[in-house]
């Protein structure tokens, strides 16, 4: 008897184990790609490297919009920057839709192996964006590339990056003014 109510207990226990686990595992993944540059994660910082060094790197742009009717691009397309140094790039933004749409735009680097030494000051990235009719903008991103990537057997000899933004519609920021 006591093993019939123990059973259906216990699967009930390892069910919400489970429950909890699914909706831990994206908070988690974020962190573990964060601190690791999986994937392409890049870094976020708060100040400037102490060293430059005079070894450069192509840093290519990538631009891309999803169910958007934006145009999106990068001023220029590829900047050779020293490591260390700290590097801005502006990017164009223009709504040619007939009415105010919102946008986020998510990045990532390639190859995904530099993700971690690809370190952000400042960028508009992942923040939500809205663009009236006809309207145009310019966003900016402060970047550099840390100089401990040249003592990393797998970025040591890495001479070209590719850094690819998507602006993806965000009909939930949308919903959310009306």
């Amino acid at each position: 008897m006591q093993k019939k109510t123990l059973t259906p207990i216990l699967l009930a226990g390892i069910f919400f184990l489970m429950l909890g686990l699914s909706f831990a595992a994206v908070p988690l993944y974020d962190i573990f790609c964060k601190v690791t540059g999986f994937g392409g994660t890049t870094q976020i910082s708060k100040e400037a490297p102490q060293i430059v060094l005079d070894q450069k790197v192509s840093v290519r742009f990538d631009t891309n919009v999803n169910k958007l009717p934006w145009n999106f691009k990068a001023k220029k397309n590829v900047l050779n920057v020293k490591i260390g140094q700290v590097n801005r790039i502006e990017f164009e933004v223009e709504n040619y839709g007939n009415e105010t749409t919102y946008g986020v735009a998510a990045f990532n680097v390639s190859p995904s192996s530099f993700g971690k030494y690809y370190s952000k000051l400042g960028c508009f990235c992942f923040e939500k964006q809205a663009l009236k009719a006809g309207e145009k903008a310019t966003y900016i991103m402060t970047f550099y590339l840390d100089p401990e990537m040249v003592n990393d057997p797998n970025t040591k000899n890495i001479k070209d990056v590719t850094m690819s933004y998507t602006f993806f519609s965000s009909d939930y920021y949308n919903q959310s003014k009306l």
